[in-house]
């Protein structure tokens, strides 16, 4: 039907005008790009309370920061191998220190977040009672389980603190090193260590182990968690979560799983 014909033409003219009004309308008001989550560099200690801290955060309709956990020491090394990230939280002073000292922090943002203690643990169903005077003879009779001493904060602690107490010599050759705190904790879960030394956190973390002893505050540096803002990062929101963490909300997510307030 010739009619109906051009009648199906005109209306199809009509829709292509329309869309390419459309388009150009687009063009001119582009819709705003999806706000990029951060990528933090998290020390392996801080697995629960980071993710509840970025939960927190998103649950206020912003993008859910991407956390990337392992050992400080693996992580400050990514960052001076070029790694993109916006944010680096430290288990300890030194591997924060390493970055700043090769201009890899961004200026002003470096500031201690929380605190932790470090305890010697043991499978759940244990019973012992360690002191800062049978430390040395219990932890020497059996492997005990450790991150890296040569490089992981908390073998760093872990070794300051046999040292202090005397107790060292006896148990280093009894040392099964761990690539960070976790996998240490792990090794103790699994039974494959009767001992273990970690974060009070991290003992918390884990219905498998119980503490067996508490070092003293005074055998070891203060354990710090330090966080700064990379001078590599581009991120906007970066910031703003770096002041989350850093605000009173911020730490008390930190003190319910265990860290000490500074």
């Amino acid at each position: 039907m010739p009619g109906r014909s051009r009648f199906d033409r005109a209306g199809v003219m009509r829709r292509f005008a329309a869309f390419v009004v459309a388009l150009l309308t687009l063009a001119a008001f582009p819709v705003p790009a999806k706000e990029r989550a951060p990528l933090v560099l998290a020390a392996a200690s801080l697995q629960e309370s980071m993710n509840a801290a970025a939960d927190e955060w998103a649950r206020a309709g912003r993008a859910r920061p991407t956390i990337s956990f392992a050992a400080s020491s693996a992580l400050a090394r990514q960052v001076m191998a070029g790694a993109p990230a916006d944010l680096f939280v430290s288990a300890d002073e030194e591997w924060m220190d390493a970055l700043a000292a090769k201009g890899l922090l961004a200026k002003g943002t470096r500031a201690d977040l929380v605190g932790n203690r470090l305890v010697a643990i043991e499978p759940a169903d244990g019973r012992t009672r360690l002191t800062p005077r049978s430390l040395a003879s219990t932890l020497a009779r059996g492997p005990v389980a450790m991150a890296d001493p040569a490089a992981v904060p908390a073998g760093k602690y872990g070794q300051a603190a046999l040292e202090k107490l005397g107790a060292w010599a006896a148990v280093a050759p009894h040392v099964v090193r761990a690539e960070n705190v976790r996998a240490a904790l792990a090794l103790v879960e699994r039974g494959a260590a009767p001992f273990g030394i970690v974060y009070a956190t991290d003992a918390r973390a884990s219905p498998k182990v119980r503490v067996a002893g508490v070092f003293p505050a005074s055998s070891h540096p203060p354990i710090l968690y330090p966080i700064a803002r990379l001078a590599a990062s581009r991120d906007p929101a970066a910031e703003g979560f770096r002041r989350f963490l850093l605000s009173a909300r911020g730490r008390a997510i930190f003190a319910r799983f265990g860290f000490t307030r500074l």
